[in-house]
């Protein structure tokens, strides 16, 4: 890569103190991440994705190490930070519009620009006829949709993904994931996404990140270069790269996962 990193995390590891003892979460993890790239993170279950994670949103201090955004340390939450959570969050009692404008709300940045921005969001990925409606009056992923506009509508410069999908059926879960995927690569969002699901990473990331069992190290950084046909890049279209089976059993492998 020549132009320099987004952002950057240097030498980070987390403790946790309990009463019987440490817990160490991970150690010594060291990333760069580029503007537009989206990395996926994979690893064994209760590995420490999710804390790795909410320190670099600011929410946790890690034990040592820093992260760096743009520049400057990352050390508390900041505007610059989206973070999508599993579950979508929405707000029951406010309509869709009213939900994806919620965080330019908070940040009292409301406008008749950022309003109208907000109606061409939700039309150009298929919510436009939904704006008044409530979030219960929507599906699974059409709640998903809406939370991911409701985050981008900040515009930041890192978006943190924790598991978006999982709470979605397989079926949708595939559809939406394509469709998310696609709006990310639209928008150019430099975004890390914790999955895991192995085809999902591949799919839809630039690299991969495996991490061990915790304390959560890096194993392997995985280049992910598929052949798919210019002008139809999609995550359903990557699935169908002829690389695709290779990359899937080289992750596999790396996670050392053992059915018991």
């Amino acid at each position: 890569m020549d132009s320099a990193p987004v952002l950057q995390i240097k030498n980070l590891s987390m403790t946790y103190h309990r009463l019987n003892g440490e817990v160490k979460a991970i150690e010594k993890i060291d990333l760069d991440v580029y503007e537009g790239e989206i990395i996926g993170i994979v690893g064994p279950s209760g590995c420490g994705k999710s804390t790795l994670l909410s320190i670099i949103a600011g929410l946790m201090k890690p034990s040592s190490g820093e992260v760096i955004l743009n520049g400057k340390r990352v050390e508390k939450p900041s505007k610059d930070i989206g973070y999508m959570f599993q579950r979508d969050l929405l707000f029951e009692w406010r309509t869709i519009f009213e939900n994806v404008l919620l965080g330019l709300e908070i940040q009292g940045k409301i406008t008749d620009e950022s309003r109208k921005t907000a109606e061409k969001m939700l039309e150009t990925y298929g919510l436009g006829d939904f704006k008044d409606s409530y979030p219960s009056q929507l599906s699974g992923g059409m709640r998903q949709r809406a939370a991911l506009i409701r985050t981008l509508m900040t515009e930041p410069k890192l978006l943190l993904l924790d598991e978006p999908f999982s709470a979605l059926d397989y079926q949708t879960r595939l559809a939406i994931s394509d469709e998310v995927g696609v709006i990310l690569k639209k928008e150019k969002k430099t975004t890390l996404m914790v999955t895991h699901d192995i085809a999902e990473a591949i799919s839809m990331s630039d690299r991969v990140v495996v991490l061990s069992n915790r304390p959560a190290v890096i194993k392997d950084i995985i280049d992910i270069e598929l052949t798919v046909p210019k002008g139809i890049w999609s995550p359903i279209n990557c699935r169908e790269a002829p690389e695709f089976r290779h990359y899937f059993n080289q992750i596999w492998k790396e996670l050392d996962i053992h059915v018991k």
